[in-house]
């Protein structure tokens, strides 16, 4: 099990639809949430940290500079991530779960909804990177494509050009796509890019009676 750190108390979970935020490389959960005051009414944060010790923070899996990692650590991560998710909605009573995921974290919720697809309503990914996985492609392109969010500065000297082109390719493949570029926001998560994921989460991740925001 994960650590958590939950965006409204225990009492205020039933019905809700449970979003999973999944942190980058070399961070920790509070990197995440500072979004809980942006959350739509209706969806509950969940900030997890991950397992992997970096210096003293914490990532999903060991990753080099070129964001290159051992496939079989990736599937172990997406494996106890969905362990940890399955635990939540037990706990919870949720209505539904969706992932979003900064960075590294970008990687680790779209191997689980590799792993798993059927288990999401939507995915928001961040400045983030896609892990190539040989097993996983062997299943692909997914029958059943979920809305995905992809934010990111197309200046952003983290996530180098070939990791892009592979992400882009992979999720016009087996996404329901919305991708938006921010210039100048760099390798982080810029207000702008806020504003457009609550958009996307009123969209898709709750029911219309629920949603009642003008756009």
């Amino acid at each position: 099990m994960h650590p958590v750190t939950w965006s409204v108390p225990e009492e205020a979970w039933a019905g809700t639809h449970l979003l999973v935020m999944l942190h980058g490389y070399g961070s920790d959960e509070s990197a995440l949430t500072g979004l809980f005051p942006h959350l739509p009414e209706g969806i509950t944060g969940a900030a997890l940290r991950g397992p992997y010790n970096v210096g003293g923070r914490s990532g999903w899996f060991l990753l080099d500079p070129m964001l290159e990692s051992d496939e079989a650590d990736v599937l172990a991560a997406g494996s106890s991530l969905l362990n940890t998710v399955s635990d939540l909605k037990r706990r919870g009573g949720f209505s539904g779960v969706s992932l979003l995921g900064f960075s590294q974290g970008m990687a680790m919720a779209v191997t689980a909804l590799r792993l798993r697809p059927e288990e999401f309503t939507c995915v928001i990914g961040l400045s983030g990177f896609i892990v190539r996985s040989e097993l996983l492609a062997m299943a692909e392109p997914l029958a059943s494509p979920v809305p995905f969010f992809w934010g990111r500065d197309r200046a952003d000297w983290v996530i180098h050009s070939d990791a892009v082109a592979a992400a882009g390719q992979w999720l016009e493949e087996n996404t329901l796509l919305t991708a938006r570029t921010y210039p100048g926001m760099g390798h982080r998560i810029g207000a702008g890019e806020v504003r457009d994921v609550v958009i996307f989460l009123r969209t898709f991740a709750l029911p219309a009676e629920k949603n009642k925001a003008p756009y």
